[in-house]
């Protein structure tokens, strides 16, 4: 049997993590992933599935410290369904246990689409509540080493003439 999950999607609001009486760490989101169905009348209507994740250990705690409402996710896991009781009521869940999350966008990507869409609201009018604030946040950072500078005697206009070598190529 194979029971192996794959979304891409915006997460619909902050994500919180808590912590079990254990210490392990346990975030709970939901992923808005687009889907696109025929209408009634023939034509395709652009509509969106909203999927609930939980995310446990150290995806929990980076979904936690990266994560924003509207980030771009990827999630990997596998679907689990569980049942509770609450006031006398039995109540049934469904959701995607991750084994793996990643951010698809970039910091600056992020940010574009927090700054634009703290101006325009969904159907792209100006909006003039800005009830939430976009929280900084700071992403590890990873740039190229920098090349030792030596002297090359071979970087002559010259240039190295290899013609009277026996190259075994």
């Amino acid at each position: 049997m194979i029971n192996r999950v794959v979304l891409v999607g915006r997460l619909t609001k902050d994500v919180e993590v808590r912590k079990t009486q254990s210490g392990l760490s346990v975030a709970s989101f939901t992923v808005a992933c687009d889907s696109r169905r025929r209408g009634q009348d023939g034509t395709n209507q652009n509509s969106a599935d909203f999927i609930s994740c939980v995310a446990w250990r150290q995806p929990a705690d980076f979904l936690g410290q990266y994560a924003r409402k509207g980030a771009l996710i990827g999630v990997d896991g596998r679907l689990q369904s569980r049942s509770y009781e609450r006031d006398g009521q039995r109540v049934y869940v469904t959701e995607v246990v991750c084994d793996n999350v990643q951010l698809l966008e970039s910091r600056a990507q992020s940010e574009a689409r927090a700054q634009s869409s703290s101006y325009q609201d969904s159907y792209g009018q100006p909006s003039y509540q800005q009830s939430y604030q976009q929280p900084s946040y700071q992403q590890p950072s990873y740039s190229q080493p920098q090349q030792p500078s030596f002297d090359d005697s071979y970087s002559s206009p010259a240039g190295l003439d290899i013609s009277s070598d026996d190259l075994p190529f």
